[in-house]
């Protein structure tokens, strides 16, 4: 590079015009505006701060209450398993309680020599009964109530002079409820209008 060349290169810049030097303070005043300040960053991060909190603390709220949800639906899971828990095997047992009562049926009243055999069944039943009184099995024996399909199982319809309609007028099966679950429907004869 010559000499007249370096002198070029490090003489003072050329001056600005008018129009450029505007242009140059209004790009310098964008910029400004562009980036902003402290207050305004420390303002944005309270905002954001606070809608965090706020999440947080709605889905603190949503896990204490799925927490309880929770612990109440075991709770009353173990209630049903307590109350219900000799369903299976007292529904086991109904076939004992029915067969005693044939036992006794077939059993002629009257006869002297069977009385003894009577006595003995009529026990045995009277202490499977208790035991089921115990334990919140009830028996169900609507004879001359009216039809509870809720309760009963209808075999048969009848038509029966002087009778309602719709009333239990023989019961051929038993039913019965474990702390107020039917285990099993009373079978019955139903009345109809003749």
């Amino acid at each position: 590079m010559s000499d007249q060349e370096k002198d070029q290169n490090n003489a003072e810049p050329q001056v600005e015009t008018v129009e450029e030097q505007q242009a140059a303070a209004a790009a310098e005043a964008e910029s400004e505006q562009a980036e902003p300040t402290v207050e305004e960053k420390l303002a944005e991060a309270d905002a954001e701060l606070a809608r965090v909190k706020k999440a947080l603390a709605e889905a603190d709220v949503r896990a204490q209450a799925e927490v309880q949800n929770v612990r109440k639906r075991a709770e009353r899971d173990v209630q049903h398993a307590r109350k219900f828990a000799l369903e299976k095997f007292a529904g086991d047992l109904l076939s004992v309680a029915d067969n005693l009562e044939r036992g006794l049926a077939a059993l002629d009243a009257e006869d002297e020599a069977l009385k003894g055999a009577r006595e003995g069944i009529e026990l045995t039943l009277k202490s499977l009964l208790d035991a089921f009184a115990r334990y919140n099995l009830e028996q169900i024996s609507p004879a001359d109530e009216p039809f509870n399909p809720e309760l009963h199982e209808a075999m048969t319809m009848v038509p029966v002079p002087n009778v309602d309609p719709n009333t239990v007028i023989e019961v051929l099966e038993k039913g019965y409820q474990l702390n107020g679950r039917l285990i099993r429907p009373a079978r019955v004869v139903v009345s109809k209008a003749p």
